[in-house]
């Protein structure tokens, strides 16, 4: 994966490609557990997020980071933690899984994890003022995770739900994103990409969310994008041949882009926040 290889046609059925066969579908289960074994390569390549969605927090929630009382919930290895904990929130964070909270404590030593998830918060009644779901809360049974959450906070508290998302009105983006698309095409990826509406993330309509939009970008060089796109549980669960083999293709089509060998990647992080 370190030699560069020559860029592919853009239509990928014009030559016959070496990618292996597709194994079988994975598991929502072993998608949400591969990360663990990852852990490390997801918390030096992921992205974290930019100061505007922190003032953002602060805006519509009305009061200041400083001092809230915030749990993370989902936390990883603790990209978003390190961010709130920087603004001098209050934070705890909550992790499910073992190696996911192991690479945090190593790399937030300072900050309380506890180990849980959003269906069942390891937390006592009424006692945070915002609740965190960092790229997190399409793991959570929305149905179970909502009323916890209104268990969790305090009355005038609020749950913010937020991911960072490709800005696919970038060309080499959305050119990007097809290719991922035709690499999974059997497992229909298309519909995750709207975990940031309203009504699937609370199916009962009992929250009323107010919806924002960050957009940011960071400059990182081309491992780092392929070593991030590789952190997904889709790649992390396609079998190391398979994953690595996109992968080198992909280097190719990136250095057609951008042959200094740095890749400029911009998000929309999407925000959903209401209040109890």
């Amino acid at each position: 994966m370190t030699t560069p290889l020559p860029a592919a046609p853009d239509d990928p059925a014009a030559t016959p490609s070496a990618t292996p066969p597709a194994a079988a579908r994975p598991t929502r289960s072993a998608r949400a557990h591969s990360f663990n074994a990852a852990a490390a390569q997801y918390a030096a390549n992921r992205p974290s997020y930019p100061p505007a969605l922190f003032d953002a927090l602060e805006e519509l929630t009305g009061r200041p980071l400083k001092g809230s009382r915030v749990a993370d919930i989902g936390a990883g290895t603790g990209l978003a933690t390190a961010r709130l904990h920087e603004r001098g929130a209050r934070v705890v964070a909550v992790e499910p899984g073992a190696g996911m909270a192991a690479e945090f404590r190593r790399t937030l030593p300072g900050v309380p994890v506890v180990r849980g998830n959003g269906n069942a918060l390891p937390l006592a009644d009424h006692t945070a003022d915002l609740l965190t779901y960092a790229q997190s809360w399409h793991w959570t049974d929305p149905d179970r995770a909502v009323p916890e959450a209104l268990r969790v906070l305090r009355p005038g508290g609020a749950l913010a739900l937020w991911w960072n998302t490709a800005a696919l009105d970038v060309a080499w983006i959305a050119e990007s994103a097809r290719r991922v698309d035709r690499h999974f095409a059997d497992q229909n990826l298309s519909a995750g990409q709207r975990d940031f509406d309203a009504r699937t993330a609370d199916p009962t309509g009992s929250l009323d969310f107010t919806h924002r939009v960050v957009r940011w970008s960071r400059r990182v060089p081309v491992d780092t994008h392929l070593a991030n796109l590789g952190s997904h549980s889709v790649f992390l669960t396609d079998g190391e041949e398979r994953a690595a083999a996109f992968l080198a293709e992909e280097r190719g089509h990136l250095l057609a882009v951008f042959p200094s060998g740095v890749v400029e990647e911009t998000y929309d992080v999407h925000l959903l926040l209401a209040t109890a």
